[in-house]
């Protein structure tokens, strides 16, 4: 019974020994927050990601849309183009990933204002590497028919994914609670067109 009631009061006062608040953490939690914070408040306006790319070039229903091959639906839309039109970053960020992936082919993920990352699918080619910081408009690399495009018309699958959920954009779709990570890039890319 004794070695029980010492036990758990070793335990016990390493709980408390966690939570007390020192320094450090206090640092650590007042610099984390200030980098959750000035993510959140930078500007995005996005531009479209095809160098001469418009409206037309892309179809807005395309979005969840589904059937769509083994991901059952549509994450993102797809940007018409010929190969090796320049892909451009639709706003400031850092490269997180360059690489090739089965479905995407060669692609990019770039973190962007909001904390939101963009996704760049079936790349021709990347002209910018991991940890790359990128400006709006800059060349990232060039539409092409990689990975399950191959063979297809060239174009640009782009998405945008946020790493804060939004809860509110669930719903009754087919992997409708991937919505609350998965944004519409319609709703970003038509919004300076709309005002």
């Amino acid at each position: 019974m004794v070695s029980f009631r010492l036990e758990v009061s070793l335990k016990n006062t390493k709980i408390i020994e966690f939570f007390k608040p020192n320094r450090r953490r206090i640092i650590l939690i007042l610099v984390c927050g200030m980098i959750l914070v000035t993510g959140l408040l930078l500007p995005e306006q996005l531009i479209i990601p095809v160098k001469g790319a418009a409206p037309k070039d892309w179809n807005p229903k395309s979005w969840w849309y589904e059937p769509w091959g083994v991901s059952g639906v549509h994450k993102g839309i797809d940007i018409f183009a010929p190969k090796e039109t320049p892909v451009l970053a639709p706003t400031y960020g850092v490269v997180l990933y360059r690489g090739e992936i089965e479905l995407g082919g060669n692609v990019l993920f770039i973190l962007g204002p909001k904390w939101r990352v963009h996704f760049f699918g079936h790349l021709n080619r990347s002209k910018v590497g991991f940890g790359q910081i990128v400006k709006r408009g800059q060349e990232i690399g060039e539409v092409g028919d990689s990975g399950n495009a191959r063979g297809k018309a060239p174009h640009l699958h782009y998405e945008i994914n946020t790493l804060l959920p939004y809860p509110w954009r669930w719903d009754g779709a087919t992997q409708g609670w991937k919505k609350i990570f998965i944004l519409n890039p319609n709703d970003y890319l038509l919004e300076k067109r709309r005002t």
